[in-house]
């Protein structure tokens, strides 16, 4: 008996290539105008996700669960409260029973362990949606928004302000599959672990100054200084990151048609001031959106494998 294929797996952006990623933009982009037109191919018919929130989310769900649906598939919403996992049902075990019943799983978690565990148990693919170390599908998006406004990224320069976070992480992969230099300004004691730099470092830059990493920058990005999880250091993190608000001043060093983009949700006055989120060149609707044509871009690609 020929034993059953090994599911192909997204935990992070290193588990494509740069051929692949180019291949998932570029589908993104065709389901999205298809979508638009009223042309949406059911290439998720009679397929089943389930999408499993250890931590809560808007864009995630709304994303998944309506991505699948646009494209004729269905999916299954699972917090804490609504499986066994909530009640220290084994990840190793959960992950047996579940793949069995669907086509396809959806974590969104804290350790990143959890997901990698899951992923070895599971005989269907597996999509990390968030870990504390990673957010490979917000990514995509971010790159697709790029691609779709300005083209591709290569040899381009990205400026990350803020905290050395998931998002920052998954920032310096991105930089070696699409060719561009990072330049990464946080405060001190807030870079980003020397574990997720040191395989790219010839890719990214470390400064504790906002506006030498700006300077020239094509593409600015940022993120909440308190991430899911940090609610009881936030007062003490805003006094901590109150130079590094990207705001006018800030995007005016970069270059003259830079782009603004910020996974959300956003607080104004914090992270970015409201006439960034409000200018023209702040694309995080578009990215917004864009997190639902790319996923089904990457569910579609793991589905053929």
């Amino acid at each position: 008996m020929v034993p059953p294929k090994a599911p192909r797996h997204f935990l992070t952006l290193a588990d494509i290539n740069r051929a692949e990623l180019q291949q998932i933009i570029a589908r993104a982009i065709e389901l999205k105008a298809l979508l638009r037109e009223g042309k949406a191919p059911e290439v998720f018919n009679n397929k089943v996700l389930a999408m499993i929130f250890e931590k809560n989310s808007t864009r995630t769900r709304v994303s998944f669960e309506s991505g699948v649906a646009k494209l004729g598939g269905h999916a299954i919403f699972l917090s804490t409260k609504d499986s066994q996992l909530g009640r220290g049902e084994p990840v190793e075990d959960a992950a047996r029973c579940i793949a069995s019943m669907v086509d396809m799983v959806m974590i969104r978690t804290y350790g990143h362990d959890t997901v990698e565990r899951f992923a070895e148990y599971s005989r269907v693919p597996v999509i990390n949606g968030l870990t504390d170390e990673y957010h490979p599908c917000q990514l995509l998006a971010d790159i697709q928004t790029y691609v779709e406004r300005r083209g591709s990224l290569a040899g381009k320069t990205v400026a990350w302000v803020g905290d050395g976070n998931n998002m920052c992480n998954t920032y310096i992969q991105a930089a070696e599959l699409c060719d561009f230099e990072l330049r990464i300004a946080t405060p001190k004691g807030f870079e980003p672990e020397d574990e997720f730099v040191a395989p790219y470092q010839h890719r990214v830059t470390l400064t504790n100054d906002p506006r030498e990493a700006v300077a020239g920058a094509d593409l600015v990005v940022t993120d909440t200084w308190a991430s899911m999880g940090q609610e009881d250091e936030k007062k003490q993190r805003e006094k901590i990151f109150s130079g590094y608000q990207v705001n006018t001043a800030l995007m005016s060093l970069a270059k003259a048609d830079a782009l603004f983009m910020h996974c959300l949700p956003a607080y104004r006055g914090k992270e970015v001031s409201a006439e960034i989120m409000d200018a023209p060149d702040a694309v995080v609707w578009e990215e917004a959106e864009n997190r639902m044509h790319a996923q089904n871009a990457l569910m579609e690609f793991l589905f053929n494998q």
